[in-house]
């Protein structure tokens, strides 16, 4: 999609469609009544006549019959949250949504009054997420919207300042990232297996300059990492761990680890898992997704510090050379670990990547993971859950989320829960006490960091959806790329 930015008349605009977003109660201001003078005051009739106060979600769709230079007019409630970025990305989802409809290819917004570039921003990622689909496998090739081709914004003044085109080029390059990590979970998980991932992450280092490192079953054993190879056990497909790194040019201000969740399919393996649980387990990958999302994004932004991903990758099936319950796995920090539940797989495979992280020095480390259905059961499907053990890396996280609208809630670390996860026969276990599970699954965790400032992001909730989202359809969201991307680039 190409941007442009414009100063220019509201009467004098040229597109297929024009946006003109209004907040509640300024519905009747001069760019309306300029537009009502070029349309012979039917503008404003129509108004009246519908009830339009410019309330959230409100929006009123008037085609101009030649009277002006575009073709349709389309006025736009944002309510009382204008302020809100978030507003503005879904307000923008809505319009995109519109001009497909509208066979509109190219789509205008006026904005009468300056506005910061974090809300220009937001309208330009707001469009360019919502036209995201996924339907390689539809056998109708017919394409079901017309897309979308520029984008302009436009205000009386409006100028490409340096501090503008950086946040609409953030915008223009993060999207992309977003809807990577989209098409990665939303594979059949007979197609985005460890092996697969692996490929995307090489070509993701080849495109942006980074370095891969992709290890096999030979190389995790001589690596020690146990707990990849125990859950690997049970499934045909071979494990993979992938690692990629950026560098930035002189000296590094930080290490940044990003560790995503690879799990490409979760039976549940012998700890089974109902066939009604298992419908939609492709998603189990969805932290390992968002990481690629997020380093194909930072390979092209170039922060000032350098970002190594790791991603933990296998399926998780019952087989009869599956890990059985009661087995015990001993990591290469010494750690023994009980596994009494297969189904609790993912902080197994999280561990090997953590432990990495921290033998290669990361100032910060950041996991992401579908963790637990106790997190969901928590706080919904749209709020992911975050554990840290650094306040100010959990106040910028939170902040970050805040800037991309996704939404995180923090959790306690309660060191008393600890006793919970304790094991008697090694020296922890897989599983908590059965209440408070996606905090004993971040206890878990937080025995491979050290005193290495970390934050544990359970995106089991928001990760996948079922049905459509302002500016995401059904199936995998990207959820956290955006944070990510904000957080390393603000460091």
């Amino acid at each position: 999609m190409n941007i442009r930015v414009q100063s220019q008349a509201v009467t004098k605009i040229k597109s297929d469609m024009l946006v003109v977003p209004l907040a509640e109660g300024q519905h009747d201001n001069g760019a309306v009544r300029d537009l009502d003078a070029a349309l012979g005051g039917a503008l404003r009739t129509h108004l009246s006549h519908t009830g339009f106060s410019a309330k959230a979600g409100q929006r009123v769709v008037f085609p101009t019959h030649t009277q002006l230079p575009s073709r349709t007019l389309m006025l736009l409630g944002l309510g009382k949250d204008a302020a809100d970025t978030e507003t503005w990305r879904r307000s923008a989802a809505k319009a995109q949504a519109e001009a497909e409809g509208q066979q509109a290819k190219h789509l205008a917004w006026f904005f009468s009054d300056a506005r910061p570039e974090a809300d220009l921003a937001a309208v330009v990622e707001g469009s360019l997420l919502s036209a995201y689909s996924f339907d390689k496998y539809k056998s109708d090739k017919t394409p079901k919207r017309t897309a979308v081709d520029s984008l302009s914004l436009v205000g009386p003044g409006l100028r490409k300042t340096v501090a503008l085109s950086r946040a609409l080029e953030a915008a223009r390059k993060t999207a992309p990232g977003v809807c990577l990590a989209r098409d990665l979970i939303n594979e059949p998980a007979s197609v985005s297996t460890p092996s697969y991932l692996a490929e995307q992450a090489t070509k993701i280092a080849r495109d942006g300059g980074l370095k891969a490192e992709v290890f096999g079953p030979s190389r995790m054993k001589t690596a020690k990492m146990a707990g990849l190879l125990a859950v690997a056990k049970g499934s045909v497909e071979e494990p993979r761990f992938i690692k990629l790194r950026y560098t930035p040019e002189g000296r590094a201000r930080k290490k940044i680890a990003l560790v995503g969740k690879g799990l490409t399919f979760d039976s549940g393996g012998l700890s089974l898992k109902t066939p009604k649980s298992m419908e939609t387990m492709k998603l189990d990958m969805s932290g390992g997704a968002t990481v690629l999302g997020a380093m194909q994004v930072i390979a092209q932004l170039r922060p000032k510090v350098q970002v190594t991903a790791y991603v933990p990758s296998t399926e998780n099936m019952p087989s009869g050379t599956a890990q059985k319950p009661g087995d015990i796995i001993t990591y290469k920090n010494g750690k023994t670990v009980e596994v009494l539940n297969t189904d609790a797989e993912g902080r197994l495979i999280l561990a090997d990547a953590l432990i990495r992280a921290v033998e290669d020095r990361a100032d910060v480390i950041i996991d992401l993971a579908t963790l637990t259905g106790a997190c969901v059961v928590a706080l919904g499907s749209r709020v992911a859950g975050l554990f840290c053990n650094n306040q100010e890396l959990s106040d910028a996280l939170m902040a970050c989320g805040k800037q991309a609208g996704e939404a995180f809630w923090p959790l306690p670390l309660v060191k008393d829960y600890r006793d919970d996860i304790k094991s008697s026969v090694a020296d922890i276990k897989n599983i908590g006490g059965g209440s408070g599970g996606a905090i004993a699954g971040a206890l878990f965790l937080e025995e491979f960091v050290g005193d290495t400032p970390w934050a544990h992001l359970d995106i089991a909730g928001p990760a996948f959806t079922q049905s459509a989202l302002p500016y995401s359809p059904r199936g995998g969201t990207g959820f956290g790329v955006r944070t990510l991307v904000r957080y390393v680039m603000s460091v």
